[in-house]
This record gives C-alpha cells, sequence and structure tokens, in this order.
C-alpha cells in the first residue's frame, strides 16, 4: 500500500503527469469530435441512400 502511495505522490508532483493528464483530455476531445463526425456523415449518406433508393424504384 506504501508503495501505491508513494507512486501516487510521485505521479502527482511529477509535471510529466499532468502533460499526460493534458493530453490524455485532448485526446477525448479529438476522439468524441471525430465520432461525432462519422455519426453526421454516417446519418447524411444514409439519407442519400434513401433518396437514391426510393427514386430508382419509383422508376
Amino acid at each position: 500500500m506504501n508503495k501505491l502511495m508513494t507512486l501516487t505522490r510521485q505521479f502527482r508532483d511529477d509535471e510529466n503527469g499532468a502533460a499526460m493528464v493534458e493530453y490524455t483530455i485532448l485526446l477525448g476531445i479529438i476522439t468524441v469530435a471525430v465520432i461525432a463526425s462519422i455519426i453526421v456523415v454516417g446519418t447524411w449518406v444514409s439519407g442519400k441512400w434513401t433518396t437514391l433508393t426510393t427514386n430508382l424504384a419509383g422508376h
């Protein structure tokens, strides 16, 4: 348990740990943006395919 506490204190006091947290948050924001973009583009493409198949079935 003491080893874990020592490791936690070192991580807290180390500036590299703070930078790693910042990069992790940035990576999370980028991941959310990419997933949102994929969902938006997927919805748009799905709508275009639906319109295309409806038009082709109508002719």
